[in-house]
């Protein structure tokens, strides 16, 4: 997927077929997929899930936390705004109701030999247009990977690294050329890319943050801009892909606004006032106790719960393994031991969640239970370097009966801890050398404190010294792109089909790779060999298998404490919207929405009223 996106956390699948055709020398197709065949023909005229027929229309705004001082989303300076996307096209788009197929966008034709994975052509549609009107070329495709792999973010070398030569054989062909032949992925993952205009950046500054509007090819342009509080952008009215198939019944806003807020705290007060129109809650407790406002009471607010059929992945507690005291997985292991899981479900979570087991949580790719003969296949060649529990035990995070009382599970953690050459002194758990065990949890949203106060509590019962600081967002993002910090909370989305995202996941050289997704700082080489056998697994069946015993080696090194998840979204809107009567099966599907322009009237004046 875009790789904005895999560092941001929600991440898409992939997936490649080889049509009947697939015994000739080369192929011409209109969409790609790993491991399965694409649901919808060459002459489809939409996806299921939209309405084609969606009248365009309204000014829409919606949430944005924190702050933003760049309107460039490739390089890792600056806070880069909300909703950059929204300017750009790629070469392929993504179907949302299905694991991981990719329909031409940018391009109108995909060429590949199905006998040889090592080079993969994508023709460009000659309709493609940046919003100044000049033509999308290869030369363009050429310049924007060029660039961003030498230029971007440290995460797209990682992500790319196995292209070889990306070359314009002419005006709208552009051909990828891979040096790897198992990397099955790759011929997909080059067309996710975010196409620049070669024209516009000759003449700025790509690799500093700036304020400067941008040119793209995508349906919508910045239209305003108050940086730091607000950015519109506006549908543009010329888009060159707004008759595309897989663009009909989506884009539908004539403007979408984000409105920043601090933190969510004040955001959903926004939200009450009617000061935006459409949030996805992401806290319980609010979802349980902050929609009884009059506007909900009446009506104008509508509530809706949506499953959620993605892998909602790992969120958790994040140990820095660069810090000294986290190096022993023991001391690891025994800290996660204060985490009171059930007790914060049920009395700060309305028990609406799941505790988190997995890195592949709600979906099929997650481990449980024993090992099967097929993981084992694949784990037994590193025996001697895994915690040996990988083999002989279901993996389990703590649990306690919710009473608030984890007294045997601190009774565990002290276990632990000895075992790790920690004593008890003054009411302080030192090491040999007196060095007390201490460490800061950083944290951007202050309403966190009161799920994090708990975990703290109960280390200072183990002699544990862990203070929470809470800072503003600029601060969090500078200090976490160093790794400057014992543990944040975080964790990583995934999709259901990972891939090469894993290496920047996971992966030993992302560890020090500043601003890399692997917060935690893994450096395993059974990881990295697992991962490598993941990009390479030939069949959606072995792709399975070898996620399942990569989770393994992940969970039972306890580089993170995990936390909890929901497997449904929690939208909350203004009554000024239609949905189409399917939703997709794989996203919120807010980009397929529309507004009812009486309705918005409606709304507004009540809105106003506030």
């Amino acid at each position: 997927m875009r790789l904005q996106h895999a560092l941001a956390l929600l991440i898409t699948g992939f997936s490649f077929a080889l049509p009947a055709s697939s015994f000739a020398a080369v192929e011409v197709t209109h969409a790609i997929a790993l491991r399965s065949t694409p649901k919808y023909p060459a002459n489809f005229s939409h996806f299921d899930y939209v309405n084609p027929d969606a009248p365009k229309g309204g000014d829409v705004r919606l949430e944005a936390i924190g702050t933003f001082d760049s309107l460039n989303g490739f390089i890792d300076k600056g806070n880069p705004a909300d909703g950059l996307g929204l300017i750009y096209d790629s070469l392929t788009t993504r179907s949302l109701d299905e694991p991981g197929s990719y329909y031409g966008l940018l391009a109108e034709k995909i060429e590949r030999d199905p006998a040889d994975n090592s080079w993969i052509i994508y023709d460009l549609n000659p309709k493609a247009r940046f919003s100044d009107g000049t033509p999308v070329t290869a030369a363009d495709v050429v310049f924007t990977f060029n660039t961003v792999l030498h230029d971007g973010n440290p995460g797209y070398k990682m992500y790319y690294k196995d292209i070889s030569k990306v070359e314009a054989l002419n005006q709208t062909q552009v051909k990828f050329t891979f040096r790897s032949k198992t990397n099955l992925e790759l011929p997909i993952i080059v067309g996710e890319m975010q196409i620049l205009p070669r024209h516009y950046w000759d003449k700025h500054s790509f690799t500093s943050g700036s304020l400067d509007i941008p040119v793209g090819s995508g349906p919508y342009t910045i239209s305003k801009l108050d940086p730091g509080r607000s950015i519109t952008y506006t549908r543009n009215p010329n888009y060159w892909g707004r008759d595309l198939p897989v663009n009909r019944g989506q884009h539908n806003f004539d403007s979408e606004t984000f409105v920043y807020y601090r933190d969510t705290t004040v955001g959903m007060e926004g939200f009450k006032a009617g000061k935006y129109d459409f949030r996805a809650e992401n806290s319980a407790k609010s979802w349980a106790t902050n929609y009884s406002f009059p506007a909900v009471r009446n009506g104008s607010v509508k509530k809706l719960e949506q499953p959620n059929q993605n892998p909602t992945g790992m969120q958790a507690f994040v140990y820095n393994l660069r810090r000294p005291q986290f190096q022993d997985a023991r001391v690891r292991e025994a800290l996660g031991y204060a985490y009171d899981f059930e007790w914060e479900n049920k009395t700060l979570f309305y028990s609406s969640y799941s505790r988190t087991e997995s890195y592949y949580s709600n979906s099929d790719l997650a481990s449980s239970g024993l090992p099967s003969k097929e993981e084992l296949t694949i784990l037994e060649p590193f025996r001697k370097q895994l915690p040996p529990e990988v083999f002989t035990t279901a993996y389990q995070a703590p649990h306690t009966d919710g009473s608030g009382n984890n007294r045997q599970n601190l009774l565990v953690a002290q276990q632990l801890l000895t075992q790790a050459g920690w004593t008890m002194k003054n009411n302080a758990l030192v090491n040999g050398s007196g060095q007390p065990l201490s460490f800061e949890i950083l944290l951007v949203q202050p309403e966190f404190q009161r799920i994090v106060q708990p975990f703290v509590q109960n280390l200072a019962r183990l002699g544990v010294q862990a203070k929470i600081r809470v800072i503003d967002e600029s601060q969090y993002v500078e200090r976490v792109k160093k790794f400057d910090f014992d543990m944040v909370v975080g964790g990583d989305g995934q999709s259901l089909s990972p891939g090469n995202e894993q290496r920047s996941f996971f992966g030993s050289k992302a560890a020090d790779a500043p601003n890399s997704p692997n917060l935690a700082g893994i450096k395993n080489p059974v990881v990295d060999a697992l991962i490598e056998q993941l990009i390479a697994a030939p069949t959606r069946e072995q792709l399975v298998f070898q996620a399942r015993a990569l989770d393994r080696v992940l969970l039972w090194n306890y580089y993170m404490i995990p936390q909890y998840h929901a497997s449904n979204y929690r939208l909350a809107y203004w009554d000024m919207f239609e949905r189409p009567a399917l939703a997709p099966k794989y996203d919120a599907g807010f980009d397929t929405w529309w507004v009812n322009p009486q309705k918005q009237a409606r709304i507004r004046a009540a809105q106003g009223s506030n």
